[in-house]
Protein backbone atom coordinates (compact mmCIF):
# COMPACT_ATOMS: atom_id res chain seq x y z
CA UNK A 1 0.00 0.00 0.00
CA UNK A 2 2.68 2.38 1.02
CA UNK A 3 5.28 0.92 -1.20
CA UNK A 4 8.97 0.07 -0.58
CA UNK A 5 9.91 2.98 1.40
CA UNK A 6 6.26 4.14 3.14
CA UNK A 7 6.08 4.09 6.90
CA UNK A 8 5.21 0.00 6.96
CA UNK A 9 8.55 -1.03 5.47
CA UNK A 10 10.44 1.27 7.80
CA UNK A 11 8.37 -0.67 10.80
CA UNK A 12 9.55 -3.96 8.95
CA UNK A 13 12.50 -3.00 8.99
CA UNK A 14 13.31 -1.67 12.48
CA UNK A 15 12.02 -4.49 13.53
CA UNK A 16 13.94 -7.09 11.53
CA UNK A 17 16.98 -5.24 12.79
CA UNK A 18 15.59 -5.05 16.77
CA UNK A 19 15.20 -8.97 16.50
CA UNK A 20 19.45 -9.70 15.24
CA UNK A 21 21.30 -6.53 16.74
CA UNK A 22 22.86 -7.53 19.23
CA UNK A 23 23.60 -4.11 21.07
CA UNK A 24 19.77 -3.91 21.56
CA UNK A 25 20.14 -6.93 23.82
CA UNK A 26 23.31 -5.85 25.74
CA UNK A 27 22.16 -5.14 29.46
CA UNK A 28 19.88 -8.35 29.40
CA UNK A 29 22.91 -10.11 27.88
CA UNK A 30 25.32 -9.16 30.37
CA UNK A 31 23.09 -9.22 33.13
CA UNK A 32 22.34 -12.87 32.55
CA UNK A 33 25.35 -14.02 32.06
CA UNK A 34 26.47 -12.55 35.61
CA UNK A 35 23.57 -14.73 36.65
CA UNK A 36 24.55 -17.53 34.95
CA UNK A 37 28.16 -17.98 35.38
CA UNK A 38 27.69 -16.37 39.37
CA UNK A 39 24.82 -15.96 40.48
CA UNK A 40 26.33 -12.02 40.51
CA UNK A 41 28.64 -12.54 42.54
CA UNK A 42 32.07 -10.23 42.25
CA UNK A 43 34.13 -12.29 44.49
CA UNK A 44 34.03 -16.09 42.30
CA UNK A 45 36.57 -18.02 42.03
CA UNK A 46 35.56 -20.88 39.59
CA UNK A 47 36.85 -24.62 39.88
CA UNK A 48 39.65 -23.71 37.17
CA UNK A 49 40.33 -20.63 39.02
CA UNK A 50 38.04 -18.45 37.06
CA UNK A 51 37.44 -15.18 38.33
CA UNK A 52 34.71 -12.36 38.38
CA UNK A 53 31.09 -12.29 38.64
CA UNK A 54 31.57 -13.31 34.48
CA UNK A 55 33.99 -15.81 35.39
CA UNK A 56 36.77 -15.83 32.81
CA UNK A 57 39.86 -17.46 33.10
CA UNK A 58 42.83 -15.73 34.80
CA UNK A 59 44.85 -15.43 31.41
CA UNK A 60 42.12 -14.03 29.38
CA UNK A 61 41.36 -11.66 31.85
CA UNK A 62 44.80 -10.20 32.24
CA UNK A 63 44.80 -10.02 28.16
CA UNK A 64 41.15 -7.96 28.11
CA UNK A 65 41.26 -5.96 31.06
CA UNK A 66 43.18 -3.26 32.12
CA UNK A 67 46.19 -2.98 33.69
CA UNK A 68 44.41 -1.72 36.92
CA UNK A 69 41.63 -3.36 37.28
CA UNK A 70 39.47 -5.34 39.79
CA UNK A 71 37.65 -8.23 38.68
CA UNK A 72 36.13 -7.77 41.87
CA UNK A 73 34.48 -4.56 40.94
CA UNK A 74 31.48 -4.78 38.79
CA UNK A 75 32.73 -1.96 36.00
CA UNK A 76 36.07 -3.65 35.55
CA UNK A 77 34.72 -7.41 35.14
CA UNK A 78 31.88 -5.86 32.63
CA UNK A 79 34.66 -4.02 30.21
CA UNK A 80 36.51 -7.19 30.39
CA UNK A 81 33.85 -9.17 29.46
CA UNK A 82 32.48 -7.14 26.52
CA UNK A 83 36.00 -6.65 25.30
CA UNK A 84 36.50 -10.29 25.13
CA UNK A 85 33.19 -11.09 23.56
CA UNK A 86 33.89 -7.97 21.04
CA UNK A 87 36.75 -10.05 19.30
CA UNK A 88 34.57 -13.47 19.63
CA UNK A 89 31.63 -11.60 18.11
CA UNK A 90 33.47 -10.67 15.41
CA UNK A 91 35.09 -13.08 14.58
CA UNK A 92 31.35 -15.15 14.53
CA UNK A 93 30.38 -12.02 12.23
CA UNK A 94 33.14 -12.73 9.55
CA UNK A 95 32.34 -16.36 9.33
CA UNK A 96 28.24 -16.67 9.24
CA UNK A 97 28.01 -12.85 7.99
CA UNK A 98 25.35 -12.41 10.89
CA UNK A 99 26.04 -11.07 14.53
CA UNK A 100 25.07 -14.19 16.55
CA UNK A 101 21.37 -15.10 18.68
CA UNK A 102 21.39 -14.98 22.51
CA UNK A 103 22.02 -19.28 21.91
CA UNK A 104 24.95 -18.53 19.90
CA UNK A 105 26.08 -15.30 22.36
CA UNK A 106 26.34 -17.86 25.11
CA UNK A 107 28.07 -20.62 23.58
CA UNK A 108 30.39 -17.79 22.27
CA UNK A 109 30.85 -17.25 25.84
CA UNK A 110 31.32 -20.60 27.68
CA UNK A 111 33.03 -22.94 24.73
CA UNK A 112 33.58 -21.14 21.74
CA UNK A 113 35.62 -24.05 20.31
CA UNK A 114 31.78 -26.07 20.33
CA UNK A 115 30.22 -22.79 18.47
CA UNK A 116 28.63 -25.41 15.35
CA UNK A 117 28.06 -28.47 17.68
CA UNK A 118 27.80 -27.50 21.75
CA UNK A 119 27.61 -30.43 24.18
CA UNK A 120 24.57 -31.27 25.53
CA UNK A 121 25.49 -29.63 28.74
CA UNK A 122 26.48 -26.32 27.09
CA UNK A 123 23.51 -26.43 24.83
CA UNK A 124 21.49 -26.65 28.46
CA UNK A 125 23.65 -23.54 29.58
CA UNK A 126 22.61 -21.84 26.49
CA UNK A 127 19.03 -22.47 26.56
CA UNK A 128 18.67 -21.48 30.46
CA UNK A 129 21.01 -17.94 29.29
CA UNK A 130 18.39 -17.55 26.47
CA UNK A 131 15.28 -17.97 28.93
CA UNK A 132 16.90 -15.62 31.53
CA UNK A 133 17.36 -12.28 28.19
CA UNK A 134 13.99 -13.21 27.32
CA UNK A 135 12.42 -12.85 30.67
CA UNK A 136 14.31 -9.42 31.45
Amino acid sequence: MFGWRGPRSVFVALLLASSVCPRLHAVDRWAALSQIESGDNDCAIGAAGEVSRYQMKVYLWRQYSATNADWQKPADALKAAQELMKDRCSDFEDTFHRPPTDFEFYILWNAPGQIRRPVKTVRERAERFCNLVASR
